[in-house]
């Protein structure tokens, strides 16, 4: 039986399912998300945005939260207490894997895939599920959330906070593509995807149902039932803010906080972000 197969039939028995069976199956997903070859989203350019949801993946790990127990999994001799559940490691990277974990602070859930190159700079944290590819630079005090899908080359700016999605099942998580900037105290969530060489500025948020102003094209750019927010590749997005116009807004001088697409990079937006080459 596939794993596949596994972690639906268990999910199916529900309360029913057999809890030594359930954390060995959760281990052996654990495993396969750890080496990347099983993956919560993955590009599909049949679907909408680009990308397939994987139901199973999501199914699989929410066993591992429903049969995990709770455990110390306190550090330096105890002297830093944690409690969390046992099926949930903390994953554990030796010299081949080709990561820089650079000291302070930093956690990866087992059951996160890091490809070789990346850099974890200290604090951070990369939840289980999540995809991170060769080369991106995960800066201090940054997250990745549950299964979010990082690209090749990215950087994920100090602060930035990449939301996870896990629930419901069927709903995409947070997509950034191949050669993206996320910048600083960013925040982007509710399965938003940002599509390749995207510049998201400083201080942007972007989640599922956020209005973008696409000042270039003269489109707003909305998610649908269909299909979520998505960033265009090449787009350069900044924090902007538009007049509320209903109630007391004009009286008292209301603005809302909105994403403008100002420019689409060029050499010249090229320019200003090669300094990423200098730190890897």
């Amino acid at each position: 039986m596939t794993l596949e197969a596994e972690i639906t039939a268990l999910v199916a028995a529900g309360s029913d399912a057999d809890k030594t069976t359930a954390r060995a199956t959760f281990a052996r997903l654990r495993d396969a998300l750890s080496a990347g070859t099983v993956r919560a989203a993955e590009p599909d350019a049949s679907c909408p945005g680009g990308w397939r949801v994987n139901t199973w993946v999501k199914q699989g790990i929410l066993l591992g939260f429903r049969f995990g127990d709770l455990a110390d999994v306190s550090m330096d001799h105890g002297k830093w207490a944690f409690y969390d559940k046992d099926t949930l490691p903390m994953r554990r990277f030796g010299l081949a894997a080709g990561v820089r974990v650079v000291p302070g602070g930093s956690a990866v859930r087992d059951g996160a895939y890091i490809a070789p190159g990346v850099i974890c700079m200290p604090p951070m944290y990369v939840n289980i599920g999540a995809y991170i590819g060769e080369q991106t630079l995960i800066d201090s005090h940054a997250l990745v959330g549950s299964c979010a899908q990082i690209g090749a080359r990215v950087h994920v700016s100090a602060g930035a906070q990449i939301g996870g999605v896990i629930e419901p099942i069927g709903a995409i998580p947070v997509i950034v593509e191949d050669e993206a900037l996320i910048g600083g105290n960013t925040g982007i969530y509710e399965g938003a995807i940002i599509k390749s060489r995207a510049v998201i500025a400083a201080g942007t948020v972007l989640t599922g149902s956020t209005p973008v102003y696409d000042l270039v094209r003269g489109d707003v750019i909305k998610p649908t039932p269909e299909q979520p927010l998505i960033i265009p590749a090449n787009a350069v997005v900044v924090p902007g803010a538009r007049a509320v116009s209903v109630g007391r807004g004009p009286e008292w001088g209301l603005s809302l906080a909105t994403p403008v697409i100002v420019k689409y990079r060029d050499s010249r937006t090229d320019t200003r972000t090669e300094l990423e080459a200098w730190i890897r």
